[in-house]
C-alpha cells in the first residue's frame, strides 16, 4: 500500500523529531532542493544531510497546525523550536511548501520567521 503525500510528510517529520535524520532523508529524492526563502538553497541529499547535522544537533520540536495537500504539493504551516549556535531554544513560525515526485520529497520552499528565543 502506498502512502499519500501528506502521510509521507507526516512520517518524515516524525523521523526528524525522533532524531532519525537518515530516516527522514529516505523520504527525499537524491536531487532534492531546499530553498529557505531569503537565506539559502541546498541542492542534493548530501547538502541537506550536512545542514541537518548542524541545525538538528538536538531534534527540533514541530507543531503542525495545518496540512494542505493538492496534487504533487503539500503545505505544512506551524511552529518549530530548535537550538541555535549558542544552545538556546529559539521558536519559529513556518510555512513549508513541499513538491513530491514519485512518492518522495523533491523540493522544499520554506518561509521561516523567528518569533522569539527562550532564556
Amino acid at each position: 500500500m502506498s502512502l499519500n503525500n501528506k502521510a509521507i510528510l507526516e512520517k518524515a517529520n516524525a523521523a526528524v523529531t525522533a532524531g532519525d535524520n537518515e530516516g527522514f532523508l529516505s523520504f527525499c529524492t537524491d536531487d532534492t532542493e531546499w530553498t529557505f526563502v531569503g537565506d539559502q538553497t541546498l541542492r542534493g541529499k548530501e547538502a541537506v544531510r550536512q545542514y541537518m547535522a548542524k541545525a538538528y544537533v538536538e531534534p527540533p520540536k514541530f507543531m503542525v497546525e495545518h496540512f494542505i495537500a493538492e496534487g504533487e504539493f503539500v503545505t505544512a504551516i506551524g511552529t518549530i523550536s530548535m537550538k541555535n549556535e549558542d544552545g538556546k531554544m529559539v521558536d519559529y513560525a513556518y510555512c513549508d511548501v513541499w513538491r513530491f515526485r514519485d512518492g518522495k520529497m523533491a523540493a522544499l520552499k520554506a518561509f521561516v520567521i523567528e518569533t522569539g528565543s527562550r532564556r
